[in-house]
């Protein structure tokens, strides 16, 4: 397929390129130490022979990622599961959805995309500030990945989402394959999903007609996921603490490292991934006299709402608004035990921050929101 250069440096790699990244990653001693971590059973000769038997990017997800998550799965969660009874096989589309896990949401829909049925996987959105190391974002090329560019100057970040939209649209209409998206930059830490206006008016930039016909042309289908716990919760709580003691506080370079490797090695109970129908025609209704300002907030709340309606419910999401409101009016969504087994749950979670002057009201309000947050928005309460 002819790709227009202009895509070159975000899009993922092609299978011409695939040879000569596998080079460079089989000869970088950080890539093989993990490889080695991953498959301690496996000699890194029989690894390199695999990979570079790998002529596509699917074939790489078939004979690497579809079993590392089966394999993951199988030890971390209880079972999961998608609802695609909405939507067609037979199509390709831009799943937006809530975001908790940074590698595994995205990961995770392109392996229970197989399981459905689809023919392919999904193209996946990645913040190029998770690709500080180049082996990294070589990695995440050959998964199937395009980079969305972020620190930019106003201009540059203008010019990038322009490119960014472009490729979108690029992938649904030529190269038939499917795209996820967050619907927000960054994941929600307190779980209170809502779409980004700006995330929208980005999609907007490609295409051709109105913004409606524009949007229209990517087939969003609003993707709700949902985890029965969420191994990076206590990190998210500490980072919220350390938010409201210093407002200027940043991360540090290793800290998407470690959200990394906590979500993906960490148990997360069941997990659910819902699809809605897609919005094409929700989006077209909204007549060409709507106004910008208007618009992208409509189709955003309209994103929200199938998100929240999909989201799938946990006892430990009841037990959490309990505690919060301070009452049981939720007792008949789950048991005695339940209700003892989440608490015990938040204890431990508890027990593993580490922060300075640790706020334990404080992280544990929050802690329960993130649990609560999803079943406010379903119930409207």
């Amino acid at each position: 397929m002819d790709i227009p250069a202009k895509f070159d440096p975000i899009r993922p790699f092609e299978p011409a390129e695939l040879p000569a990244v596998y080079d460079r990653l089989l000869a970088n001693s950080q890539f093989c130490q993990v490889v080695a971590h991953l498959y301690p059973q496996i000699p890194m000769e029989a690894i390199a022979a695999k990979m570079r038997a790998c002529k596509t990017n699917l074939e790489f997800q078939y004979a690497f990622c579809y079993d590392f998550l089966d394999g993951l799965l199988g030890k971390l969660s209880t079972g999961c599961d998608i609802d695609v009874s909405q939507i067609s096989t037979d199509h390709n589309y831009t799943f937006v959805s809530n975001h908790r896990d940074i590698v595994l949401d995205s990961a995770l829909l392109s392996k229970l995309l197989i399981d459905a049925g689809f023919k392919t996987t999904c193209e996946i959105a990645i913040g190029d500030n998770l690709l500080a190391l180049p082996w990294v974002k070589d990695l995440v090329r050959i998964n199937k990945s395009f980079i969305v560019e972020r620190a930019l100057s106003m201009r540059e970040m203008l010019v990038a989402s322009k490119r960014l939209a472009e490729y979108m649209h690029f992938v649904i209409a030529e190269k038939h394959d499917n795209v996820w998206i967050a619907q927000r930059e960054g994941r929600a830490k307190d779980s209170n999903d809502r779409t980004q206006e700006s995330i929208l008016k980005m999609m907007a930039m490609g295409g051709e007609g109105t913004a409606q016909e524009r949007l229209a042309q990517l087939h969003i289908v609003p993707l709700a996921i949902s985890y029965e716990y969420d191994p990076c919760d206590y990190l998210k709580a500490s980072e919220m603490q350390l938010r409201r003691d210093n407002p200027q506080w940043k991360k540090g370079p290793t800290d998407d490292i470690v959200s990394m490797q906590t979500g993906i090695m960490g148990y997360k109970g069941r997990i659910h991934y819902h699809c809605a129908p897609c919005i094409d025609d929700y989006v077209r209704s909204l007549g060409p006299d709507t106004p910008k300002t208007d618009l992208f907030r409509l189709i955003a709340e309209y994103i929200d709402r199938q998100i929240f309606a999909g989201y799938r419910l946990y006892p430990g999401n009841y037990v959490a608004l309990d505690l919060l409101q301070g009452g049981s009016t939720y007792a008949g969504h789950y048991t005695d035990g339940e209700r003892a087994a989440f608490e015990r749950y938040l204890d431990g979670q508890m027990a593993k921050v580490t922060i300075p002057n640790k706020d334990n009201d404080f992280l544990r309000g929050q802690l329960l929101r993130m649990y609560a947050n999803p079943a406010i928005n379903q119930l409207g309460v």
